[in-house]
């Protein structure tokens, strides 16, 4: 879950995924303004120095998860930029990892999560637009690049959040195949009306 993780001792990587756990398991028991450092560390089964030596206090700690994060879906996606499945392999990331993701997207306390995933899907749907250089036939329909970036954007985390709220009744190729299909509807709707 961090940047350069091979360059990172094990044993750090070992204690910051305890502390995540511990984290994500509090929050299904209790407001994260109750959640205390000595609570996290014994949840985890850590020295609350050890906590320390990792992280200032828990809003430092849930900055640097959700960065970890960031960097962690960003692998994800950038692994098989080029396949055409960037959605897929995204749903299955967050489907192997659902009891974190699940506590963390759709928490309404801890927005930190959701914003950081957002900046970074919002980025990857503006590279995308401009890979294409206009070419989208939204924006050749007459769609501000702007407009269709907040709607795909909120949608595709909409459609997650809704997706782990639901536990997940769909495979990821289903749901992303669905999600394309809406994508596409106004070019369908239009192709109809000729």
């Amino acid at each position: 879950m961090s940047r350069n993780k091979s360059h990172i001792d094990p044993r750090i990587l070992r204690t910051r995924k305890l502390l995540r756990d511990a984290f994500v398991e509090l929050l299904q028991e209790m407001d994260v303004d109750k959640i205390t450092v000595n609570r996290l560390a014994e949840r985890a089964t850590i020295n609350r120095v050890t906590f320390y030596l990792h992280y200032r206090d828990i809003p430092d700690m849930m900055e640097k998860m959700a960065a970890d994060m960031t960097e962690e879906i960003k692998s994800v996606l950038d692994s098989k930029l080029y396949d055409g499945k960037e959605v897929v392999n995204l749903l299955e990331h967050i489907a192997e990892n659902a009891d974190f993701y699940k506590i963390i997207l759709t928490s309404k306390v801890v927005p930190i999560f959701r914003e950081s995933l957002t900046v970074l899907l919002r980025d990857r749907i503006v590279s995308v637009l401009d890979e294409k250089q206009g070419e989208s036939p939204i924006l050749k329909a007459g769609i501000k690049k702007d407009v269709l970036i907040w709607y795909n954007t909120s949608a595709l985390i909409g459609l997650i959040i809704s997706w782990l709220q639901n536990d997940m009744p769909y495979t990821p190729t289903f749901l992303a195949d669905q999600f394309f299909l809406l994508q596409n509807r106004t070019i369908l709707l239009k192709d109809d009306e000729k």
